[in-house]
This record gives C-alpha cells, sequence and structure tokens, in this order.
C-alpha cells in the first residue's frame, strides 16, 4: 500500500507526475481539471516540479484541502505557498478558488467559501499531506468540529476549525471527508519512519482521521514515502 522511494527528490518527482497525469487525463475527458493541494512542509518541491507540467493551466482550477485562517500573505498561509511553488511560470495561468476570506470567524468564511467549493466536487485529484498525529487537512484530532467533519454522510464541504488544535493552533478552514472522498483520485505524501508508522496503524484499524482514507475502498489512493 505504501510506496517507498529511497529520497525524496525521486518521491516529488512521482507524486508531481502522478499529479499531473490525473490533470491532463480530466482535461481530455472533460474540458476542465480540478486539483486540491495541500500545505505544510512536503509539497513545494512537489509543486516545484508539477508548475511545469505541459498542462492547458487556464483550464485547471486550483483549491485547497484546507488553509489555515490567515491573509495569504501570511507565512501560515497554506494559499501562499501554493502561490509561490505552484502558480508560477506555466501554472500561473490557473485559476485560484481560495478558501479564506476576510470573514468574522473561520465558519463564516467555511460558509462563504462552500458554493464555490461545491461546484468542483469532485476534485480529478487531492493531494494530502498527514501529520504525525494522523490527521489529514484540519481534521484534527481534539478538534471540537472532528465528529462532524468526519461524518461520512456531512451534505458540508468545508468546515471552520476554531483555533486551539493544530500546529501552529490557528483557527482554520477544511475540507470534509464526504467531500475529500468524493475526488476521483487522492495523493498521501509524507516522509520520515514515525509518519510511516502512523499510516500502517490506521491501515490495520487504529483510530487516526488518516483512517478513512486508507481503509476505504471506493476511491483510488496513492501513498508515497520517502525517509
Amino acid at each position: 500500500m505504501i510506496e517507498a522511494f529511497s529520497n525524496q527528490t525521486s518521491a516529488a518527482d512521482a507524486a508531481a507526475a502522478f499529479i499531473a497525469d490525473h490533470l491532463s487525463r480530466a482535461l481530455g475527458l472533460r474540458g476542465r481539471a480540478v486539483f486540491v493541494a495541500t500545505g505544510g512542509r512536503s509539497p513545494g518541491p512537489v509543486y516545484d516540479r508539477l508548475a511545469h507540467a505541459a498542462l492547458d493551466w487556464t483550464r485547471v482550477v486550483v483549491t485547497l484541502s484546507d488553509d489555515r485562517f490567515v491573509p495569504p500573505d501570511h507565512e501560515a498561509s497554506n494559499a501562499a505557498l501554493v502561490n509561490a511553488h505552484l502558480r508560477v511560470g506555466p501554472a500561473a495561468r490557473s485559476i485560484f478558488a481560495p478558501l479564506y476570506s476576510a470573514a468574522d470567524s473561520p465558519e463564516a468564511a467555511a460558509l462563504a467559501a462552500e458554493p464555490v467549493a461545491r461546484a468542483l466536487v469532485p476534485a480529478d485529484v487531492v493531494h494530502l499531506g498527514m501529520g504525525d498525529d494522523g490527521h489529514i487537512a484540519s481534521l484534527i484530532p481534539g478538534s471540537p468540529v472532528l465528529e462532524a467533519g468526519m461524518d461520512p454522510d456531512s451534505d458540508r464541504v468545508l468546515l471552520g476549525v476554531p483555533a486551539g488544535v493544530g500546529s501552529p493552533p490557528l483557527a482554520r478552514i477544511t475540507m470534509t471527508r464526504a467531500a475529500l472522498l468524493k475526488a476521483r483520485a487522492i495523493l498521501i505524501t509524507v516522509a520520515g519512519e514515525a509518519k510511516r508508522e502512523v499510516l500502517r496503524a490506521a491501515a490495520g484499524g487504529a483510530d487516526y482521521p488518516v483512517r478513512a482514507i486508507v481503509q476505504q475502498t471506493e476511491t483510488p489512493v496513492r501513498i508515497i514515502w520517502s525517509p
């Protein structure tokens, strides 16, 4: 289930090629492609490569699995990471659908972004990272909205997450499990032995949020790991 690569360079190459292939297929079949990107430490090299893929980026919509409830020029913003690493060069012509807005609360921002996000479901490919605690997107253990976010029957695409969980413990906006699993394909990229053990435990039934992705069989999932 877990594809092991010898180094992060080869893992990033494989991840970028996987995403580009799914976007290319979507463009050929439907004339539009939707990519749900992730934040964190590891996706930068993936997006550096993906940005130069030979795609008609004018017909690719990029959004996020989650973002911190901070302006897009904030150092903790996932939108900032995507704009710096993915939406450059040829991919600068892509269409970006942000989750953040200057609303009164993360839940208000989630509700404001919900109609656009709903129109992008199902995504053609979702890229997820995973935390040491097994969280995906901002579906984080200990969150007061975790149960709602993990509800397989939820009709919400986005939820606001109050501050106090995650690292950094900022308020957030996240896609729900139900929305993520409607994707046509999911890619998870992780690095380090600790995270590989979390994935193995989740596949075996341990109660981490990522279990909802790795134990289901409806949506194809590829997991790429490097040291």
